[in-house]
């Protein structure tokens, strides 16, 4: 890849890392999947297994889980 691309590439990471933490700041989306997310898109390393996100294991408990109905 040329220089000039990879820069463009950069560039652009650096951008959607930016509106990633406007999104959040507006939906006050604040946990930890979207903190995982500006992390992996503010560094240079690639996770080829950062998909699938987010991952609702990490957030803490499901809405399902939260539900008094479902108390045993």
């Amino acid at each position: 890849m040329a220089d000039e691309t990879v820069a463009q590439l950069r560039q652009k990471v650096a951008q959607a890392r930016e509106v990633i933490a406007h999104l959040m700041d507006k939906a006050a989306f604040n946990g930890a999947e979207a903190h995982r997310a500006l992390d992996y898109f503010g560094s240079d390393a690639f996770q080829r297994n950062f998909l699938p996100w987010p991952r609702h294991g990490d957030e803490g408990l499901r809405p399902e889980d939260l539900n008094a109905a479902n108390d045993d």
